[in-house]
C-alpha cells in the first residue's frame, strides 16, 4: 500500500499544485494581487541558502510550491488508499495542507499565525488550498479506486455507520486486496 501510495500521492500533488497555480494566475488576474514568494523564502531557510530582500530566484518559488505540493499529496494518497476517499476526505486534507503551510512558514520565520493575517489574505489562502487539495483528491481517489477498495471501505461495507457492535476486519481481510496487487 505504502510503495502505490508513494508514487500515486506524488502524481496527484503534483496535478493539485498545477491546478492551484492555475488559479492562483486566474484570481491575480482579476485582483490585481501580486506574486507570493513565501516559498522561495521558506526553502531558503529550511536548506540554509543565501537570503535576498524582496523576490526570491522563481526556480526556488517553483521548487517549494510544487516540491511541497507533491510530497503533501502523498499523504491524501495514503488517506485514498485507506479509504478516505471523496469530498468529505478532501476537506480533511485541506486541513492538512493549510497545517503544513503554516507549520513550515511560522517554525523558518517567514509567515505569523493565520488569525494575524486581514480577512482577504486569509480568505485567498484557503481557498487556493482547498482547490489543491480537492484536485489533488480526485486524482488520488481515481488511482487507488484502480486498486480496489480501502481497508475503511471494505469495514463500512459490512454495516454502513459506527457501531460499537462491528469489530474491526479480521487482519487477512483489511490487507487481501493490498496484496494481490502489491
Amino acid at each position: 500500500m505504502l510503495k502505490r501510495a508513494v508514487w500515486q500521492g506524488l502524481t496527484a500533488g503534483l496535478v493539485g499544485a498545477a491546478v492551484m497555480t492555475a488559479a492562483e494566475k486566474i484570481e491575480q488576474r482579476v485582483t490585481g494581487r501580486p506574486d507570493s514568494y513565501v516559498p522561495a523564502h521558506v526553502l531558503v531557510r529550511l536548506a540554509g541558502l543565501p537570503e535576498s530582500p524582496g523576490q526570491q530566484p522563481r526556480w526556488q518559488n517553483l521548487a517549494m510550491h510544487y516540491g511541497q505540493g507533491a510530497l503533501v499529496g502523498v499523504l491524501r494518497s495514503v488517506m485514498a488508499q485507506a479509504g478516505l476517499r471523496g469530498a468529505w476526505a478532501s476537506g480533511m486534507f485541506t486541513v492538512l495542507r493549510l497545517a503544513n503551510d503554516q507549520i513550515l512558514e511560522n517554525a523558518t520565520g517567514v509567515g505569523a499565525p493565520p488569525q494575524t493575517w486581514p480577512r482577504p489574505e486569509l480568505a485567498v489562502d484557503v481557498l487556493h488550498k482547498s482547490i489543491y487539495a480537492f484536485a489533488t483528491g480526485v486524482v488520488a481517489d481515481s488511482l487507488a479506486a484502480r486498486d480496489g477498495a480501502g481497508p475503511g471501505q471494505r469495514h463500512a461495507a459490512l454495516r454502513p455507520g459506527r457501531h460499537s457492535d462491528v469489530g474491526p476486519l479480521p487482519r487477512a481481510a483489511a490487507h487481501a486486496a493490498r496484496t494481490r496487487r502489491a
